[in-house]
């Protein structure tokens, strides 16, 4: 992941899993979780990929758009 603040300071987070865990999912499957960054200002934007293994051994990468972080009432 690579989280950015408003004041253009990037941190790159790297891992294998979510929030510690590596859920296997079956087709028609889904997993959701909760998540937080930290940053010096009251937005930012995080934008990064996740790695997915096939069972046949593949490795995929899946990217995730940027999106915005931002606290609660931050933004009108």
């Amino acid at each position: 992941w690579l989280i950015t603040d408003a004041d253009g300071k990037k941190t790159e987070v790297q891992g294998a899993g979510v929030v510690g865990e590596q859920p296997m999912l079956k087709p028609n499957e889904s997993y959701s979780y909760v998540s937080g960054a930290i940053l010096d200002t009251p937005v930012g934007a995080m934008e990064g990929h996740y790695e997915f293994q096939l069972d046949n051994g593949d490795l995929i990468k899946v990217p995730i758009a940027p999106f915005g972080l931002a606290l609660p009432y931050a933004i009108n």
